[in-house]
């Protein structure tokens, strides 16, 4: 496996799945993304005490949206991981947030002319100190789900975070 963080990725593999979200196999990252295959990811909503949420400014070296904001932390499912798992370990690799209960809350699909991927979004509360993983994330502000909404059209979010978000939000307006 190559040393460099940004060549691991886009060597390991992920899981591929069909519209219904069933499994159909697992190729190389990079695979996946040329050839704009379905897959699975996470979508963890982090918020603090005051209800904002944790919004990444993703680093130029994504291989996706390179430079974006995303009100989430996540990422693609590797081959062989569950949702959960793949949540724990990209909120613990992003942000160095560790030992903090996650809430699954559902799934949803997205596509666009980028990619297609089933997400399963979830919550968290977290107050502490962060250690941002300095491969993917350049920085972090702070803002609520509803300037997130009102910024997306003056700054570049990742579109299928803000379609998280909005399902989020009517999600918790349902219950």
């Amino acid at each position: 496996m190559p040393s460099n963080p940004e060549l691991q990725s886009a060597a390991e593999n992920v899981t591929i799945v069909d519209e219904n979200n069933h499994v159909l196999g697992a190729v190389p990252r990079r695979q996946m993304r040329e050839e704009k295959l379905c897959h699975r990811a996470t979508y963890v909503f982090v918020f603090n005490s005051k209800g904002q949420l944790y919004v990444q400014e993703r680093t130029l070296s994504k291989d996706i949206y390179p430079g974006y904001f995303e009100p989430v932390t996540g990422g693609v499912v590797a081959e062989g991981e569950s949702y959960d798992v793949a949540a724990v370990r990209e909120l613990a690799e992003e942000l160095g947030i560790e030992n903090t209960p996650l809430e699954p809350l559902f799934h949803f699909y997205f596509h666009n002319e980028d990619c297609k991927v089933w997400g399963r979004v979830y919550c968290c509360q977290y107050d502490g100190e962060l250690t941002l993983q300095e491969e993917e994330v350049a920085g972090v502000i702070l803002e609520s789900p509803e300037e997130v909404l009102s910024n997306r059209f003056s700054r570049r979010y990742t579109p299928d975070s803000l379609i998280a978000l909005e399902r989020l939000m009517h999600f918790y307006a349902g219950n």
